[in-house]
């Protein structure tokens, strides 16, 4: 039985009653003007052509909805499944699974080796560059690379940045082996809804291809006391234990980002993931390669973060903020004229206690964004370089103003 939309019914009406409509004029002028007769048979001729036009018509329609593609044989592929198998095909060797060994101690305190955690991570260079989580090589003493063919390769940390999880990691393949080597994409251009997919190796399970969407953007995760993440990617693709370290595609098989972290109760996909942006990993491997670190702006100056109780204890304007203790001299916070406190206050008991200085100024927002705790601050400045300036909002003398800042190198 032939269907059709209610546009190709509509259509078909039309034609036909045009048809016949002209056959009827035409068989009228042959009853005056005695002219050859239309038959029957031609018209019937006529509504087949229109019939089968319309069909053929339905059926580009059809094609161009689903956009299927012939393989080999008779077998089809609508337009998403390929894209997920040319994603696969062009990526998934690429990505390794990374394994550790860790040191521990047995009954009688001997060292000994034993396994440590896994994951994922995507070849960057031929020349054997990984790029990785940090914590999937945590404590680890040796390190190994899987590649697709199963081959395994000793690998050695060139750097790491604990905060965006990030590691780069050299292997030595022989010299007859030829790499694949990811493609970075550019997360500025995601859309929350965009499809996105992860290859990885989950529970051990090698290359693994799941998919999902962007499902929020810009998001500030905390990985780490003190340590914020920014601009993370949120995801429904399945990301699971064995993940972390992979990558986040494109369905172009580019990089966007790397998967790092999931949300769970259970420990196992719960259809919120996270990726750091392939833009921060870009600008993270280039500080690794060319410094062995990632080198980040500060302020050199001893601060403490303020509480609701320091700010009841030293009668503070504001409640929350980050205390300028200590200044040393000749530094770049000093010729700004930054100052710090003059009077010692104890805090903690014992061999836990500390001294700090209260009276100085107090630092609520950088360049316009508002600090309130340590973690704020490391967010703020994560991508901020050595002599880079900023306007610092402070409190002086219970005075709010603003003061600019050059920023010093971070040890």
């Amino acid at each position: 039985m032939k269907l059709y939309s209610r546009a190709k019914t509509f259509a078909l009406i039309l034609v036909t009653a045009l048809i016949v409509g002209t056959a009827g004029f035409f068989i009228g002028k042959n009853n005056n003007s005695n002219n050859k007769k239309i038959s029957d048979e031609n018209i019937s001729k006529i509504k087949k052509t229109v019939e089968d036009l319309v069909e053929e018509d339905i059926q580009e329609h059809l094609n161009s909805e689903f956009q299927t593609i012939k393989t080999s044989g008779d077998y089809t592929y609508t337009q998403e499944e390929s894209q997920n198998i040319s994603v696969y095909e062009t990526a998934n060797e690429a990505v390794v699974n990374i394994t550790t060994q860790t040191m521990g101690v047995n009954f009688f305190l001997e060292p000994v080796p034993m396994e440590g955690s896994s994951g994922s991570g995507s070849i960057i260079d031929e020349s054997g560059l990984v790029l990785t989580n940090t914590h999937v090589i945590k404590e680890a003493s040796k390190i190994f690379i899987s590649l697709y063919d199963g081959s395994q390769y000793k690998a050695k940390v060139i750097g790491l940045d604990k905060e965006n999880d990030l590691a780069v990691l050299k292997f030595n393949p022989p010299k007859n082996k030829k790499l694949r080597v990811i493609k970075f994409g550019n997360s500025s251009y995601l859309k929350v809804g965009q499809r996105v997919l992860a290859i990885g190796n989950p529970f051990g399970l090698e290359r693994t291809l799941t998919d999902g969407i962007v499902s929020a953007l810009g998001r500030p995760i905390q990985s780490a006391k003190n340590i914020i993440i920014k601009n993370m990617i949120q995801t429904d693709t399945a990301i699971n234990p064995g993940n972390s370290g992979g990558p986040l595609l494109d369905t172009k098989g580019r990089m966007i980002g790397i998967n790092t972290m999931i949300y769970s109760t259970s420990g196992s996909s719960a259809g919120v993931g996270f990726a750091v942006p392939v833009n921060t990993a870009k600008r993270v491997v280039s500080d690794i390669l060319k410094y062995g670190k990632v080198r980040r702006g500060t302020i050199d100056a001893e601060l403490v973060q303020v509480s609701e109780r320091l700010a009841r204890y030293a009668d503070l304007p504001v409640s929350y903020g980050l205390l300028v203790s200590k200044i040393n001299k000749n530094t770049k916070a000093a010729e700004a004229g930054l100052k710090g406190g003059t009077r010692a206050v104890r805090s903690g008991y014992g061999m836990y206690s500390s001294v700090f200085y209260i009276g100085g100024d107090i630092i609520t927002e950088i360049d316009g964004k508002k600090i309130k705790s340590l973690s704020d601050y490391y967010s703020v400045l994560e991508d901020k370089k050595p002599n880079d300036s900023v306007s610092l909002t402070i409190y002086r003398n219970n005075v709010k103003k603003k003061i600019k800042l050059n920023l010093s190198e971070r040890d």
